[in-house]
């Protein structure tokens, strides 16, 4: 006996029927649904989060894991984050971790560790195998120490030491400083300067610049600093220029060079002042001096 079927007028998806006698789905189809669509169906319409355990003993001695609600879009740079948050560790660098996946194959005996990509989706990853049959741990990279002068940020501090990966960029450092206090400011605002107190110049660094790759061009780390500036144009776009590891060194007595030819250039013809200040900004646009 053929059953009635109507679509319901309630349902925005044109693939859910509604049936007026009280025939179940899979007398109407041919093939029963697999477990697996079934499942995966439950997962993204019905229970949009899940939860997953986070080996993160890295972190401290005392952390074995940590149980976390996620969604099905949670990424691992997310989870990084978030449990840097849960644990109060604002000065961490989340580049400086990463999450790895360990499937075990029980009837084969066989492990496997896979490194996660940032966006990688954990909970998607985890509803393919079955339970118990994941693991997911948090894992560190290899960084370096650098010490930024942020009494722009906070007046009463004079410098932070910070451990950063080898490719976290400038922005991303002052926006960890930046959430440390608390701030709401945005990145834009400030500036990160390369500060050589034996030749006394400031270089000013590109917001995609490596802050940790810049040091590790350093001839010695004692005459060398970076400190963070407040940009006077902050709203003026950002060109990205070719950064250059050597540049070649001015000394001290250089600046007063300077001042000398731009005392002289003051009584000369325009045309030969314009001459002089064009090229002094070619020489030193690169360089701000205390």
């Amino acid at each position: 006996m053929l059953k009635h079927v109507q679509l319901s007028p309630f349902r925005s998806r044109s693939d859910t029927l509604s049936l007026s006698s009280t025939a179940s789905y899979s007398s109407l189809s041919p093939e029963p649904l697999s477990s697996r669509s079934s499942s995966y169906s439950s997962l993204s319409e019905t229970s949009p989060s899940t939860t997953i355990k986070v080996y993160a003993r890295c972190l401290r001695p005392d952390i074995e894991y940590k149980t976390l609600s996620i969604t099905f879009q949670t990424t691992c740079r997310e989870v990084v984050t978030s449990l840097l948050n849960k644990y109060r560790m604002r000065l961490r660098d989340p580049n400086l971790f990463y999450l790895t996946m360990e499937v075990t194959v029980r009837k084969a005996g066989v492990r496997t560790v896979l490194v996660l990509d940032e966006e990688a989706r954990p909970a998607a990853l985890q509803s393919c195998h079955p339970r118990g049959d994941s693991r997911f741990s948090l894992q560190t990279r290899r960084g370096g120490l650098v010490k930024v002068y942020d009494s722009v940020l906070m007046p009463g501090s004079k410098y932070k030491s910070l451990l950063i990966s080898d490719r976290t960029t400038v922005d991303d450092l002052i926006q960890i400083l930046l959430n440390y206090y608390n701030s709401k400011e945005r990145v834009e605002q400030f500036s990160l300067y390369e500060v050589c107190q034996s030749q006394e110049y400031q270089r000013k660094l590109h917001p995609d610049d490596c802050p940790l790759q810049v040091q590790n061009c350093w001839v010695s780390t004692l005459e060398f600093h970076f400190l963070i500036r407040r940009n006077l144009h902050d709203l003026r776009p950002r060109r990205k220029a070719p950064w250059t590891p050597e540049l070649p060194s001015i000394p001290s007595s250089s600046r007063h060079h300077v001042q000398e030819e731009e005392q002289q250039s003051s009584s000369s013809s325009d045309l030969e002042t314009s001459r002089l200040s064009s090229s002094s900004c070619a020489d030193y646009e690169n360089y701000f001096y205390i």
